[in-house]
């Protein structure tokens, strides 16, 4: 990029393979230079031909670029009939994420790793993802899934309120239930950054995360081994780019980016930190604080007496096994304050 500004003022040739504006160097470049000064002569994307090449819709495909990204990000697409493209950055791309599939329960998918797309090279080989454990491709090659599960599939299901049994925890996490009244109440929006303050497991910023890929989250934590468990979850879900920030609140959030909307969980009874979350949000933003102990529901309380917004008791109960019968179990009620900034 450097090499091309500094010709500015020439005329110059970019030669790029397929849509630039489609991951390609277009949308780079027009970072930095203003679409006048410009002349674009797209060509078929690498989506569009191998779509052409297996006879797929392209519209009914879901389309991923994992060229210099982890390969985790495939895993929320992952769902029983669907088809996928994904871009990839080398030769053994292929395979990493053919043991990604076998390891997560889709090793009976169908794969198509097309190599030299347009080229005189091209060739396609197929087989099945527990059937490409190690072998190496040309360079330039993309990967298409057709997606197959195993009973046992770790599907991650579209919508809030993920089985607690899908996250790694230590009980410090937002049960699916309140998890999904909260992200209810926080209304991910398009593009949005999250600020979740105490975030245990990383559960509400995940969920708010996988609502849509140009979500944004960040997790602050203070607890090292918890925080560890956020990274290994982002992971797990298949968002790597889930920003996490260690140290506790409110010193922790000290020139972080405004945020769009802020979820307090644990140890928001803590002095200054919801003070401090009010003006760091943006307007028009969206506050919701959970609390499970009294100290820090009576805060609430208090905020709803001057603030205004809306305050909700959330009590669930599950049927458990009471000797031969069953009986309903309550756990602990949540008091939930959602707040718009004005």
């Amino acid at each position: 990029m450097k090499a091309v500004l500094a010709e500015r003022g020439l005329k110059v040739c970019v030669l790029a393979s397929g849509d630039p504006f489609h991951f390609g160097v277009g949308t780079t470049l027009a970072r930095h230079v203003d679409p006048s000064e410009m002349i674009v002569l797209p060509a078929p994307s690498t989506f569009s031909l191998a779509a052409a090449r297996l006879g797929w819709a392209l519209n009914e495909v879901e389309t991923i670029s994992l060229h210099g990204q982890p390969i985790e990000r495939i895993r929320p697409l992952l769902h029983p009939g669907r088809r996928i493209i994904a871009l990839t950055s080398d030769g053994s791309s292929p395979a990493s994420i053919a043991r990604l599939l076998v390891a997560d329960g889709f090793a009976n998918s169908h794969i198509n790793v097309l190599e030299s797309l347009g080229g005189g090279n091209e060739q396609v080989v197929a087989c099945a993802a527990s059937e490409l454990a190690s072998q190496r491709f040309g360079e330039l090659n993309v990967v298409t899934v057709d997606v197959r599960v195993a009973p046992d599939a770790r599907i991650l299901p579209l919508g809030f309120g993920l089985d607690d049994a899908l996250f790694l925890h230590d009980g410090q996490i937002t049960k699916r239930e309140i998890r999904a009244v909260t992200l209810s109440a926080l209304a991910p929006r398009r593009g949005e950054l999250l600020w979740d303050i105490g975030a245990g497991s990383g559960s509400i910023a995940i969920e708010w995360m996988l609502s849509h890929p140009s979500m944004r989250a960040i997790a602050i934590e203070r607890n090292a081994a918890r925080i560890a468990r956020i990274r290994e979850n982002a992971a797990r879900f298949g968002i790597p780019s889930l920003r996490i920030v260690e140290g506790a609140a409110p010193g922790a959030c000290e020139g972080l980016q405004m945020p769009d909307a802020i979820f307090i969980g644990g140890g928001g009874s803590r002095d200054g930190i919801v003070d401090f979350a009010l003006e760091a949000l943006r307007p028009g933003g969206r506050l919701v604080a959970n609390a499970v102990t009294l100290e820090m529901e009576a805060m609430l309380l208090g905020l709803h007496g001057r603030l205004g917004g809306r305050l909700t008791r959330i009590s669930i109960a599950s049927a458990e096994p009471v000797g031969t019968m069953s009986g309903w179990r309550p756990a602990m009620p949540v008091t939930q304050w959602a707040w718009v900034k004005p």
